[in-house]
């Protein structure tokens, strides 16, 4: 069966949130859109609005708190699946895993040397604590 104009055959596309959710990069749609809007997401170097189609072959950079990925799609999935099914839809550079195991050690190695208070603050202390929070506000 031919087509009857002469444009090209149409790549399959999915919508990027849909596409975040489905690889499990955020645990919502909502947030995957929300992730997009923020600028947290991008395509192929350019700032991926939650509406764009994503096709296989493109490049991700993706920012979640503190942990930043870069990574390949490999294949479209509309549906969220197992963990097993969604880690098939990507594969991660090189060097976003090596920066994200760096920046994991890193983090580690913070968190053991803060001292933890010996108490939970009282009344008065998150008085204090909040208080110092609105000052930085200003």
């Amino acid at each position: 069966m031919s087509q009857s104009s002469g444009a090209p055959p149409r790549e399959a596309s999915v919508r990027l949130d849909v596409w975040l959710w489905a690889a499990r990069f955020f645990k919502t749609r909502s947030l995957a859109k929300q992730a997009a809007d923020g600028g947290k997401v991008e395509v192929n170097g350019a700032s991926g609005k939650p509406s764009r189609g994503l096709h296989e072959g493109d490049r991700l950079r993706i920012t979640r708190g503190e942990e930043r990925f870069e990574i390949d799609v490999i294949a479209l999935a509309e549906q969220r699946g197992p963990a097993s099914v969604a880690q098939a839809l990507y594969r991660e550079t090189p060097e976003s895993a090596a920066s994200r195991a760096a920046a994991a050690e890193t983090r580690r190695l913070q968190g053991a040397s803060m001292a933890r208070p010996p108490k939970r603050p009282d009344k008065r202390a998150r008085r204090l604590i909040r208080a110092l929070g609105d000052i930085d506000m200003l």
